[in-house]
């Protein structure tokens, strides 16, 4: 069985395209917009560049629709799990959590839990490296590194269960 072919193409202002020819000569794509969404594709089978299907995706449920192709992927904010035993994983910050507005160092997470936030996705935007004085704001989605128990109880801390 041969490799699928995908291939990736940049699309200025909106995200990027990624275009998959399955071993059955079938064409699917996903756009990865820049706000999250995901656009999925389904091209006709006797016309490959006419589309028969899309389906456009939340960011929670293409996260859903991932934990259903990769059973073995315990979480849709789960990044990557290495033999050390660290895992590095998203955690949002809600629009109505006590955290809205207050700085990092606030919430005490390193020190109760020895997980780091290693950076903050803001928008369209990456912040590395976020000092104790950074702001949190509604919406964030902090990137989290630690031991499993310390990035769950980092995540019981800014309020996800």
């Amino acid at each position: 069985m041969s490799a699928p072919r995908l291939r990736a193409t940049p699309l200025p202002g909106i995200g990027v395209q990624y275009d998959l020819m399955t071993r059955e000569d079938r064409h699917l794509s996903v756009v990865a917009h820049r706000d999250g969404a995901r656009t999925v594709s389904v091209y006709r089978a006797d016309d490959p560049d006419s589309c028969a299907q899309s389906l456009r995706l939340t960011g929670p449920e293409a996260g859903a629709l991932i934990d259903a192709l990769m059973p073995s992927h315990h979480s849709a904010s789960l990044l990557y799990t290495t033999d050390l035993g660290l895992v590095a994983e998203r955690v949002e910050i809600a629009a109505g959590s006590r955290w809205n507005g207050r700085v990092l160092g606030e919430t005490r997470m390193r020190t109760e839990t020895g997980a780091s936030v290693v950076a903050v996705l803001r928008r369209a935007e990456a912040i590395p490296s976020p000092a104790p004085d950074f702001r949190l704001v509604g919406g964030d989605t902090l990137i989290v590194v630690g031991t499993r128990e310390g990035v769950d109880a980092a995540a019981a801390i800014l309020g996800r269960e």
